[in-house]
């Protein structure tokens, strides 16, 4: 199926989706993510899938939301498009992304940011290598963390440290995300496409009915304990925060700061 800013492919029991702006490091625009969203429901068309594996091609997996591609209020409109629509695609991405019946793998490297750790989130099992970063800068940008990132953040790793990595907005590492629970695997970057190699070979080998059965269990079990539906309303938090002027004061300066290291 062709995108133009991911890749989407289905080899038999083996599927691959891959973030493929690598000279931007991989944003995450409304238009990527109704792309996700449709490669989704499309893998879900191939009978024979069994695992998809989800990653960033070049030097990060993703450098999170591109929050400059949503219009600036509710009621206007951008290339046909009801603003209220744009900052919503994230979150119907990301319930997309946990409906898939396969199972989810992603792989993680360099830069995770923002919206790129909910899509890893919303993935069934994760792979990252030791040099992978990951920051969730959406206070400092002036907006609450959306797409239902906030109930996925308290289900995989509890709500004390979903509260201070997003409030604090500070960068944490692969070691500390395992720990709290939210990657099954750490390794060196050299290693990470044999690790995930090893991972799906061991997925694949398994019983269809089984497998998919236990995903659909485990995550009716989580959605029982920490409902994601109720994250139906983040895109108005998003464009509130668009609006605030405290806020556009605060994502100026992390954007300059941003830019300085670059320099």
């Amino acid at each position: 199926m062709q995108f133009d800013t991911i890749a989407a492919r289905v080899d038999g029991e083996r599927g691959n989706l891959i973030l493929n702006r690598p000279d931007h490091l991989n944003p995450l625009s409304s238009h990527t993510l109704n792309e996700i969203e449709a490669a989704a429901r499309w893998f879900d068309t191939h009978d024979a899938l069994k695992v998809v594996v989800v990653s960033g091609r070049g030097r990060a997996f993703s450098a999170g939301a591109d929050v400059s591609a949503f219009g600036p209020g509710d009621g206007d409109r951008r290339g046909g498009r009801n603003a209220r629509e744009d900052a919503d695609s994230g979150w119907r991405m990301a319930r997309a992304m946990e409906e898939l019946r396969a199972v989810t793998v992603a792989r993680v490297h360099g830069w995770c940011v923002g919206g790129g750790v909910v899509l890893v989130a919303v993935c069934d099992l994760r792979v990252a290598a030791e040099s992978a970063r990951f920051s969730i800068p959406e206070v400092e940008l002036g907006i609450p963390l959306a797409w239902g990132g906030i109930p996925r953040l308290v289900r995989e790793i509890g709500p004390a440290l979903t509260k201070e990595l997003v409030m604090t907005c500070r960068e944490f590492g692969p070691e500390e995300a395992k720990a709290a629970g939210f990657l099954n695997r750490v390794v060196p970057d050299a290693e990470l496409d044999d690790a995930v190699e090893e991972l799906i070979a061991r997925l694949v080998r398994m019983p269809k009915l089984a497998l998919l059965a236990t995903k659909v269990h485990t995550n009716a079990v989580t959605e029982a304990m920490v409902g994601t539906g109720r994250s139906w309303a983040d895109a108005d938090g998003l464009l509130a925060g668009l609006r605030d002027p405290e806020g556009r004061a605060s994502a100026q300066r992390y954007l300059e700061r941003v830019r300085s290291k670059k320099h």
